[in-house]
């Protein structure tokens, strides 16, 4: 009777933690930070976007004034270059987010443990984006107010205050954020981590190279709305005849995203695990 007794209280028990989205982010945030390949990624998109912008400053002001380093410098546009090696290291954490699971097989205990399967990922989209811009807003600033004083000695800094610099700033750290959720939701659709990769590197890379040997026509009609070109808009202070206008360059890139979650979604729900 005793043992009947406990089993049933044990049954009440259990059916009194109920499954909420809070429940799921916890999960999530525990993958995210438990696992060492995401720290290693994370680690290098921070040492990017932070330190390769004082790296090149650094380069550049120590030769400039010699011959031939006479060049132009945007002081913006240096203290932001870390992006270009930091969408890699973000964007590959995106695929990896979820296609791991999918590789090791525990993605099933999660479905498991989550049946309805969007609530997952609705909370891995969540943690990913926040931990991501959490982490590149203050790299772009680091690396923005470290580069500008490097180029003072040179009078060649420039402030917060100019025209469109900190709407810059915080665009790198969107850029980079939305970046990874396109990793992300091509992880979800694609469920291999090679496949969502390729994928990604060919949006992001090839893309643009390929637009590129195009007639001047069709480049310049397509170029715009490439996912890289309309992305790096907030980032950039001036904008060419063709070319998307920041916010709506950037609502242009976060619609790709839009609409590769949503065709994710859709999936996740109608096959198998």
């Amino acid at each position: 009777m005793s043992a009947t007794v406990a089993g049933a209280r044990g049954r009440d028990d259990r059916s009194r933690i109920r499954l909420t989205q809070l429940r799921v982010i916890r999960s999530e945030v525990t993958k995210l930070t438990s696992l060492r390949s995401t720290r290693w990624s994370l680690l290098l998109a921070v040492v990017a976007m932070a330190g390769l912008g004082i790296l090149i400053s650094s380069v550049r002001m120590a030769h400039y004034g010699s011959r031939g380093e006479r060049r132009p410098i945007d002081p913006l546009d240096i203290s932001l270059s870390g992006w270009h090696l930091a969408q890699l290291a973000i964007g590959v954490l995106g695929v990896l987010v979820i296609s791991g699971e999918y590789s090791t097989g525990m993605i099933r205990s999660t479905f498991a443990a989550v049946p309805k399967r969007l609530p997952v990922l609705w909370a891995k989209i969540l943690v990913f984006g926040s931990a991501s811009f959490a982490l590149m807003l203050p790299c772009a600033f680091v690396s923005f107010f470290a580069t500008q004083a490097i180029l003072r000695q040179h009078h060649l800094q420039t402030t917060l205050g100019h025209s469109h610099t900190l709407r810059a700033v915080f665009g790198a750290a969107l850029f980079l954020t939305v970046t990874g959720l396109l990793g992300l939701s091509l992880g979800a659709l694609l469920r291999n981590t090679a496949g969502g990769i390729a994928t990604f590197a060919g949006l992001m890379f090839v893309l643009p190279g390929i637009s590129a040997i195009l007639p001047s026509d069709w480049t310049s009609t397509i170029d715009p709305y490439l996912p890289l070109n309309a992305g790096t808009q907030l980032m950039n202070l001036q904008q060419g005849a063709n070319d998307l206008g920041p916010w709506t360059g950037f609502a242009v890139y976060a619609g790709y995203v839009a609409v590769l979650t949503a065709a994710a979604a859709v999936a996740l729900v109608r096959r198998d695990a």
